[in-house]
């Protein structure tokens, strides 16, 4: 092994650990304003827009299936038909949402919206073993008009429905994805981390360039997808 912390007797281990647990603690603390803040975001009212799922044109409202709130996760799509595989990220990301039934409790629903073709997006998601519900935007301006426009990047949003009226309340991209996906806290806790060359490590540590430790669109394949 490249490099291993200092070794120390257990109550210099448990003071140091304790000094760390009051950041943590703070963080915590931190992460649970910024939620009471986001509680109190005002909202946009959105347009009236038609989906495409498995079973036809769905309305907008009807993505909601009965619950008042709805997190989407809008999914990278490369338009070239001869692509064999989208965003590995994006795969990466959303393999992790494997039960998602908890959410009924909270009045909320998890859906996948994207920009590819319908048909394309449900065998894609079946190549990749992902068993979330998907949509897609192809034919609309919904994606563009969360910021998730054609040739463009993921997005999470969030949306509440009153009625059949749909109101936007919330949207992060880029490592404000990182807050949604257990993976990354997992990693973080490793001794060694996620390894990335980007991030602050002692001397001699294990380090590679970014994303080398995640896994891409075949990897998830291997792993989640259909056997062979």
């Amino acid at each position: 092994m490249a490099a291993l912390p200092p070794v120390v007797d257990s109550a210099t281990w448990r003071k140091e650990l304790d000094e760390l647990r009051a950041r943590e603690k703070a963080a915590t603390r931190e992460l649970d304003a910024i939620a009471a803040q986001r509680r109190r975001l005002p909202m946009v009212k959105m347009p009236e827009y038609t989906l495409a799922g498995a079973e036809g044109p769905v309305r907008l409202a009807d993505v909601f299936d009965g619950r008042s709130q709805l997190i989407v996760y809008n999914h990278m799509w490369d338009p070239d038909p001869n692509a064999q595989w989208q965003c590995g990220g994006c795969t990466s990301l959303t393999s992790s949402y494997t039960r998602l039934d908890f959410l009924d409790n909270y009045d909320a629903r998890f859906v996948i919206v994207t920009q590819g073709p319908i048909d394309a997006a449900l065998a894609y998601a079946e190549r990749v073993g992902n068993k979330m519900t998907w949509y897609s935007t192809s034919d609309s301006p919904f994606g563009a008009d969360v910021d998730a426009p054609p040739g463009g990047g993921f997005a999470f949003n969030v949306f509440l429905r009153d009625g059949d009226t749909v109101y936007r309340t919330w949207h992060t991209t880029g490592r404000g994805a990182e807050q949604l996906t257990f993976t990354f806290a997992l990693v973080d806790v490793l001794p060694h981390g996620r390894q990335e060359e980007w991030q602050d490590s002692p001397e001699g540590w294990p380090q590679q360039p970014t994303y080398s430790g995640w896994l891409d669109s075949p990897d998830v394949a291997r792993l989640y997808g259909p056997a062979e």
